[in-house]
């Protein structure tokens, strides 16, 4: 078929230099190459057995693989729990429900908020679905900027007032993916009572406050004062619990933003899979040091590859939090995407290039945590023998 059978849309939809790494990938292997791929956010750790336990016993009840229609009283109690417990949130079960995951949430949730011409604010670097989040509704998306010198925090003084007018949401995130820094309480508090001066609602991604390198632990957007006011935020599973296939996150906050995004879903969605429910019921209430022990794991790989990369003549700096590690590239080459192929081809490593995450992420790259320290060692090894570092 040609262009003409499909939406204008879909153009926003395309592979550009993932497609290009990954080719470039299965060549090295076909080769016979030893390939490190630090470019994919998938953690290397296991969930927990009574995670696993829980999901493997719902498996084996016939009942539980019928439509769910709706989140389990008991999950809700169990996020409600987790509120309270790890950040000192109150919430009610008006104030939080199931999703497939954040992207799926992101991705649907601008049409509960936006017609056609009204406009959405996202970062740029930024997540790409925080993007999506707004083609699919069909707005207008503009771009807040965030650069390194002002520690990756937007400017909410000079958004043009024009464009505030328009704009019905703004897409926040910290730690934010894929720069990797952590916002201040005094940010937080700023947002807030920006939101309400502008009659903006706030969605705040908050798929990392469990893995901070920083003295004070990540914190929930709904711990600040009138967060609930102006917003919602995404609690996903996937990165603390490790349940990245299992698809369930949490949209949590405003009732009325829930009551809405609820009939939304209902129209396209019959439910999580109760075993997944049942998982996530686990996951919440059962111990969690395991989480703080995958923390400090992060932290020991974070402070390994970042250290190691300044020994041998790359100056990046630490993360703050995330999974991640955010580093400017080189002196000598043309681009983000140029450094990546190269640094493939000359060593095995794969790296995200940052122009992946918008315009203000050229000339950075992305790496994620999810080797341990022993490979860490080799591939610190493989560059600075590559002498790529010295253009």
């Amino acid at each position: 078929m040609d262009n003409s059978h499909f939406s204008t849309m879909i153009n926003h939809f395309q592979q550009g230099i993932f497609g290009a790494l990954n080719e470039k990938k299965e060549e090295l292997i076909k080769e016979g190459r030893r390939v490190y791929n630090l470019s994919v956010g998938t953690p290397d750790f296991q969930p927990a057995p009574h995670v696993m336990k829980a999901m493997e016993e719902a498996c084996r009840k016939p009942e539980n693989y019928k439509y769910s229609l709706a989140d389990l009283p008991e999950l809700l109690e169990a996020v409600q729990y987790r509120y309270k417990k790890r950040f000192g949130v109150d919430i009610t079960t008006d104030e939080v429900m199931s999703v497939y995951g954040s992207q799926e949430a992101m991705a649907h949730i601008g049409m509960i908020f936006c017609n056609p011409g009204d406009v959405i604010l996202v970062p740029n670097p930024g997540y790409p679905m925080f993007e999506m989040s707004g083609i699919m509704a069909k707005a207008d998306v503009r771009y807040y900027s965030i650069k390194e010198q002002n520690g990756y925090l937007p400017d909410l003084d000079n958004i043009p007032e024009e464009i505030l007018k328009k704009t019905k949401y703004m897409i926040v995130s910290y730690p934010l993916n894929p720069v990797c820094v952590c916002a201040p309480d005094e940010f937080y508090e700023k947002l807030i009572a920006f939101a309400k001066k502008n009659d903006i609602v706030i969605l705040h991604d908050n798929a990392y406050s469990d893995i901070t390198f920083t003295e004070k632990p990540g914190k929930s957007f709904l711990a600040y004062e009138g967060a609930k006011d102006v917003g919602v935020e995404f609690y996903s599973l996937s990165k603390s619990y490790n349940l990245t296939g299992a698809r369930i996150s949490f949209v949590v906050g405003n009732k009325d933003i829930i009551s809405k995004f609820r009939l939304l879903r209902s129209q396209i969605d019959y439910g999580i899979f109760y075993p997944v429910q049942y998982a996530a019921i686990a996951a919440l209430t059962g111990p969690d040091d395991f989480i703080e022990e995958q923390r400090r794991e992060y932290g020991r790989r974070n402070r390994a590859l970042c250290g190691g990369l300044r020994r041998i003549g790359w100056n990046v700096p630490d993360s703050q939090g995330t999974m991640f590690v955010w580093a400017r590239i080189p002196e000598g080459y043309e681009s983000s995407a140029d450094f990546c192929m190269k640094l493939m081809e000359r060593t095995g490593v794969i790296v995200t290039p940052g122009s992946a995450f918008g315009t203000g992420g050229e000339g950075y790259v992305r790496m994620a945590l999810v080797v341990n320290e022993k490979t860490i060692a080799e591939i610190l090894n493989v560059l600075e023998q590559s002498g790529i570092f010295r253009v």
